[in-house]
Protein backbone atom coordinates (compact mmCIF):
# COMPACT_ATOMS: atom_id res chain seq x y z
CA UNK A 1 0.00 0.00 0.00
CA UNK A 2 1.07 3.62 -1.18
CA UNK A 3 0.87 6.39 0.91
CA UNK A 4 0.76 9.53 -0.53
CA UNK A 5 1.93 12.54 1.68
CA UNK A 6 0.13 15.90 0.96
CA UNK A 7 2.17 18.01 3.68
CA UNK A 8 6.19 18.06 3.66
CA UNK A 9 7.64 16.86 6.59
CA UNK A 10 9.04 18.80 8.66
CA UNK A 11 12.69 19.11 8.68
CA UNK A 12 14.49 17.44 11.47
CA UNK A 13 15.99 20.85 12.16
CA UNK A 14 12.43 22.19 13.46
CA UNK A 15 11.75 19.02 15.64
CA UNK A 16 15.72 19.48 17.58
CA UNK A 17 15.02 23.14 18.29
CA UNK A 18 11.38 23.11 19.17
CA UNK A 19 11.50 19.73 21.24
CA UNK A 20 15.02 20.02 22.54
CA UNK A 21 16.32 23.44 22.26
CA UNK A 22 13.78 25.15 23.48
CA UNK A 23 12.08 23.43 25.99
CA UNK A 24 15.47 23.18 28.12
CA UNK A 25 16.36 26.92 26.85
CA UNK A 26 19.58 25.82 25.79
CA UNK A 27 20.89 28.17 23.23
CA UNK A 28 22.49 27.46 19.73
CA UNK A 29 26.37 28.19 21.04
CA UNK A 30 25.70 25.75 24.04
CA UNK A 31 24.33 22.96 21.79
CA UNK A 32 27.12 23.10 19.18
CA UNK A 33 29.90 22.66 21.98
CA UNK A 34 28.14 19.98 23.39
CA UNK A 35 27.39 17.93 20.21
CA UNK A 36 30.98 18.64 19.17
CA UNK A 37 30.10 20.90 15.95
CA UNK A 38 30.61 23.95 15.05
CA UNK A 39 27.88 26.93 15.68
CA UNK A 40 27.32 27.45 12.33
CA UNK A 41 26.69 24.39 11.26
CA UNK A 42 23.94 23.84 13.81
CA UNK A 43 22.64 27.00 13.37
CA UNK A 44 22.47 26.37 9.32
CA UNK A 45 20.87 22.95 10.56
CA UNK A 46 17.88 24.74 13.05
CA UNK A 47 17.63 27.00 10.37
CA UNK A 48 16.42 24.01 7.39
CA UNK A 49 19.62 25.45 5.35
CA UNK A 50 21.80 21.59 6.46
CA UNK A 51 20.15 18.24 6.07
CA UNK A 52 20.92 16.14 9.04
CA UNK A 53 23.59 13.84 8.11
CA UNK A 54 24.61 10.53 9.63
CA UNK A 55 27.53 12.16 11.92
CA UNK A 56 25.22 15.18 13.02
CA UNK A 57 22.27 12.61 13.93
CA UNK A 58 24.67 10.04 15.46
CA UNK A 59 25.51 13.01 17.92
CA UNK A 60 22.30 14.15 18.66
CA UNK A 61 21.19 10.65 19.76
CA UNK A 62 23.89 10.47 21.89
CA UNK A 63 23.32 13.90 23.68
CA UNK A 64 18.90 13.43 23.68
CA UNK A 65 19.19 9.67 24.58
CA UNK A 66 17.09 9.35 21.31
CA UNK A 67 17.40 6.74 18.11
CA UNK A 68 20.07 7.66 15.28
CA UNK A 69 17.20 5.91 13.24
CA UNK A 70 14.38 8.59 14.41
CA UNK A 71 16.82 11.36 13.23
CA UNK A 72 17.81 9.90 10.11
CA UNK A 73 13.82 9.18 9.00
CA UNK A 74 13.00 12.25 9.48
CA UNK A 75 15.26 13.91 7.05
CA UNK A 76 14.78 10.86 4.69
CA UNK A 77 11.27 11.41 4.28
CA UNK A 78 11.85 15.02 3.51
CA UNK A 79 14.07 14.30 1.23
CA UNK A 80 11.89 11.46 -0.25
CA UNK A 81 9.18 14.32 -0.33
CA UNK A 82 11.54 16.88 -2.00
CA UNK A 83 12.45 14.30 -4.98
CA UNK A 84 9.39 13.26 -5.36
CA UNK A 85 7.70 17.22 -5.74
CA UNK A 86 10.58 18.37 -8.00
CA UNK A 87 9.28 19.98 -10.52
CA UNK A 88 13.37 20.61 -12.25
CA UNK A 89 13.28 21.06 -15.92
CA UNK A 90 16.41 18.67 -15.72
CA UNK A 91 14.71 15.57 -15.45
CA UNK A 92 12.57 16.43 -18.34
CA UNK A 93 15.07 14.55 -20.86
CA UNK A 94 15.32 11.56 -18.76
CA UNK A 95 14.64 8.61 -20.60
CA UNK A 96 13.74 4.70 -20.09
CA UNK A 97 15.94 2.06 -19.17
CA UNK A 98 13.19 -1.22 -19.87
Amino acid sequence: MSRTRNRKPTHPGIVFRQDVLEPAGISVTKAAEVLGVSRKHLSEFVNQKKPCTRDLAIRIAIATKTSVASWLNMQTALDVWEADNDDSEDYLTVGRLA
